[in-house]
């Protein structure tokens, strides 16, 4: 875990959570979601990147261990990464959007550069 926020959950509700997340945002390219979510979300949508960018056997199914849908590493591994072969990192961008109307909770959009 890259962090040591546990966003109200007990650790395997909380593992399931992120690692679905991580898939649905490296499928759709941007999620809206709380800033400590975001926060949580981009270390581990990146290391994904960059295993997709080794695109070796070993770093594809290490990705397959993670991302919950074999499509998305597909995706990752043949649209995604390719696109970042010359950036060294930072490949998420977290905008502030404000308060939640519900809960006054700090919502933030979490995207790719």
């Amino acid at each position: 875990m890259p962090g040591t926020r546990k966003l109200g959950k007990p650790t395997d509700q909380r593992r399931a959570m992120l690692r679905q997340q991580v898939t649905d945002f490296l499928d759709n390219g941007r999620m809206e979601t709380t800033v400590t979510r975001c926060k949580e979300i981009a270390p581990m949508a990146e290391k994904m990147i960059t295993l997709g960018k080794k695109n070796t056997l070993a770093s594809r199914r290490s990705a397959l261990s993670f991302i919950t849908r074999e499509d998305v590493v597909t995706k990752v591994f043949s649209e995604t990464a390719p696109g970042y072969a010359e950036r060294n990192g930072g490949y998420t961008r977290i905008t502030r959007t404000g308060p939640r109307r519900g809960d006054g909770a700090e919502l933030a959009v979490l995207e790719l550069v």
